[in-house]
Parts: structure tokens; C-alpha cells; sequence
């Protein structure tokens, strides 16, 4: 067996040849072939005037930068919504950030994830034997209850009149749009009905029972946090709303493309299967860094700034392309375009690279998205007659920018 080097080992800089020392012929399943610009590549401003960010440092320095501000996914409009005394915490900038962050915290430190931990295994432990009794079912379907089920614990959306949670968050996600700053309006009749109706019925299935549940007795959860922090309710609906799409949709994702990958390689498979939990993170780490969830993150000036040794005027809206800075050769080696999780990377880089964000908005559930994938590949994974029956359908969401993996189809036996 191969062992793969946990993040804390990695080296100080790439390889001499910057090639991947245990191979396993694995590349990105995820990559749109329409996408041309190499990895790595200099900033380019558009048609539409948005400057393309490819490159790892210049990226990085862009997240890390106090001179911008969120852009996309509808930051515009909730930024400017009056109602609003307290920003959701995915937009705001400043000490209102860094306060709500340090709050916040302790809900994703490893003390309290460990605190999920028997939750998550007895919520897994129910999926696999559901794959058990019925032979076959969508992986796609399985990973959504388990991102749903643990998002909401956290949050605290444990409350609902009525079932189907998991099909209520979905439906801000999957409907049409293009969430780009300066996309056309392409969004049907219909498609503005939905939008119409779904925040309030996820606000009065969902949302406000907890509320009430928690004016009454407060738990350890984030809407209790905010209810002590005087939140309106129209902003605690937009916390739930933040924090749901963030942690349910895109740790879906990441399940079943972990999966995708395991399933196709027997030797990383066995790899993982045999591994301690740090060699097993380090393979979901890397397949995170060749596989970002969010492909595009948005930034917008809010003076004149140097990127690079380039200035982007005030009012500018930059794109980092994350699956291009990840696959950057001048930081992950000549082999990028590869999955290799012994892949020695330089000092202060961490093994998911982008995939995470960085800067004051890294995703404050980083730890949490590993450790119940971890927790659910584990146990479907030891199943030596688990086996692909049907490839998942890939396509991409424009609203959320990032790949969707549908009908994957898993069976046993």
C-alpha cells in the first residue's frame, strides 16, 4: 500500500521533477473542456470587462486582500437590502466580519465536530444499511441527506412543520439564473414564481419553527447565537439561508465525486480504505484541490488596486477560476493536472489549495465537510462488492458556479 502524506508533512516546495511519486493515473472528471485558458496563466480582462485570475499567488493574494469586497451569487442585492441591520456573514466586510467569524468559530472547531461525530456515524450507519436492504440506490441522493441532516444540526433547522428540507434548500440552488456580476437576466416567468414562493415557505416550514423553538430554550446551534445577538428574523432567514447552501450543497458534491474517484481507481481506493485518518484526509484533499466544488469566486475592488503588477481600477469585479489556480505548475509541480495525495506542495500552502476560499471568507465548515465524508466513504468503501452502475450525469450550475453529479448509481453486491 501506498501511504499518502498528510498535509502537516508536506514538504517545503514541489519535487525536483515536480512529478507525483505514487501515481494512479487519475485526472480531473470534472474539468469543462470549454474552459481553455491554461492553469497558471497571467490576468486577462474579458468582453464583459471582468479580470480572470489562473494563477495561484495572484489569486491568493486577491482572497487575502481587505481592498475587496464579495461579488456574485446575488452579494449586490442582499448588500443593499435596508432591512438588513446585520449583513449575512457570507457578504459582510470589515469588523462586522471579523466579529461575526470569531462568534461563530466555535461551532467548527475539531471540539465541536468531534461533538457530531456519534450523529454523523449513526446518520451514515443508516444510509449504508438503506444501500444495504435496497441493493442499489442514487449516491447523489444519499450524500444530500447526509450534508442536509449535519448542516442543520449546526444551524439548528431541527424544527420543521413538515419534511423535505433537503428538496426546499435545493430549490435556491437549481433554479436558472447566472449568479456572474453583469450576467443578463436570462430567468423565466416561472422561474421568478419559484423564487417568489420558495424563501417563504422555507421561512415558515423550516426557519421560523426553530425560532420559536428556540426563543423558548436555547441550544447549542447557531440560530440560538443570533437570536442572542437581537437578529431579526428576516436575518436569521438569511444566515440559515447562507449557511445552508454552503454546507449542504457543496459538501453533495464533494461526496460524490470523492466516490467517483475511488471507485474508478482500485489502488487509491485501497489506499484509503487502509489508511490512518490522516492519510485518508490527504486523499480527499488532494481529490478537493483537482475537483473544487465552487469553480469561481468574485471580488470587487472597492479602490484602485495593485494585483500582482497589475492595477485593477475601483469598481472592478475579478474571477479566480479555483480549479485553474489549483492546478497552478509554479506551485503544485509539473504533475498538477494529476491526483496524487503525496504531492509536496511549498510551505503555507494547504493540501485543498483554493477549494476552501482563503483570506477573512475561507469556508468556516472546512473541517467538518471532511470529516462526514470521511465518515460515509468509510463505510461505504470497506464494502469489497461496491460497484458503479451507473456514471453520474455531469453538469454545471451557473448559480452556485460549480459542477452538479446526478443519477450515480451505486450498488452492493
Amino acid at each position: 500500500m501506498t501511504s499518502a502524506i498528510p498535509e502537516s508533512q508536506s514538504a517545503t516546495g514541489p519535487t525536483s521533477q515536480g512529478r507525483c511519486p505514487f501515481p494512479h493515473g487519475a485526472v480531473s472528471l470534472t474539468r469543462r473542456p470549454e474552459v481553455a485558458t491554461p492553469p497558471g496563466a497571467p490576468i486577462a480582462q474579458d468582453e464583459r470587462d471582468i479580470y480572470r485570475v489562473h494563477d495561484f499567488k495572484v489569486a491568493r493574494e486577491v482572497l487575502r486582500s481587505e481592498g475587496l469586497v464579495q461579488a456574485g451569487f446575488g452579494a449586490d442585492m442582499v448588500t443593499q437590502l435596508s432591512a438588513l441591520r446585520h449583513q449575512p456573514v457570507l457578504y459582510a466586510e470589515g469588523e462586522e466580519h471579523h466579529e461575526m467569524r470569531r462568534d461563530t468559530a466555535r461551532y467548527f472547531t475539531p471540539t465541536s465536530v468531534a461533538a457530531y461525530q456519534p450523529f454523523i456515524a449513526r446518520l451514515a450507519d443508516q444510509l449504508v444499511g438503506r444501500l444495504a436492504v435496497r441493493g442499489e440506490l442514487d449516491l447523489d441522493e444519499l450524500s444530500l441527506t447526509l450534508a442536509v441532516q449535519v448542516a442543520a444540526q449546526v444551524v439548528g433547522l431541527t424544527d420543521s412543520v413538515l419534511p423535505g428540507l433537503q428538496r426546499r434548500v435545493m430549490a435556491f440552488v437549481e433554479g436558472e439564473g447566472d449568479s456572474e456580476p453583469g450576467a443578463p437576466n436570462t430567468q423565466t416567468p416561472l422561474a421568478k414564481l419559484h423564487q417568489l414562493v420558495d424563501v417563504p415557505l422555507f421561512y415558515t416550514l423550516d426557519v421560523r419553527p426553530a425560532i420559536q423553538a428556540r426563543r423558548r430554550e436555547r441550544r447549542d446551534d447557531l440560530i440560538s447565537h443570533l437570536i442572542d445577538k437581537e437578529y431579526s428574523d428576516l436575518e436569521i432567514l438569511t444566515e440559515c439561508l447562507t449557511y445552508g447552501t454552503a454546507g449542504m450543497v457543496t459538501t453533495r458534491e464533494f461526496i460524490s465525486v470523492a466516490v467517483w474517484h475511488l471507485l474508478r481507481h482500485p489502488e487509491l481506493r485501497a489506499d484509503y480504505v487502509h489508511g490512518t485518518e490522516g492519510e485518508r484526509h490527504a486523499i480527499l484533499h488532494e481529490i478537493l484541490r483537482l475537483e473544487p466544488v465552487v469553480n469561481t469566486l468574485y471580488r470587487r475592488t472597492v479602490s484602485d488596486l495593485m494585483v500582482g503588477d497589475q492595477l485593477i481600477p475601483q469598481g472592478s469585479v475579478l474571477a479566480l477560476n479555483i480549479q485553474n489556480t489549483n492546478s497552478d505548475p509554479a506551485v503544485a509541480g509539473e504533475d498538477a493536472g494529476q491526483l496524487c495525495p503525496g504531492r509536496a506542495l511549498p510551505r503555507g500552502v494547504q493540501a485543498p489549495m483554493l477549494s476552501f476560499g482563503d483570506g477573512h471568507h475561507r469556508c468556516p465548515g472546512a473541517f467538518l465537510a471532511i470529516r462526514e465524508t470521511d465518515a460515509l466513504l468509510r463505510r461505504l468503501l470497506i464494502w469489497n462488492d461496491l460497484r458503479i452502475v451507473r456514471e453520474p450525469t455531469m453538469t454545471y450550475n451557473e448559480v452556485i458556479k460549480g459542477y452538479e453529479l446526478r443519477g450515480f448509481r451505486i450498488a452492493l453486491g
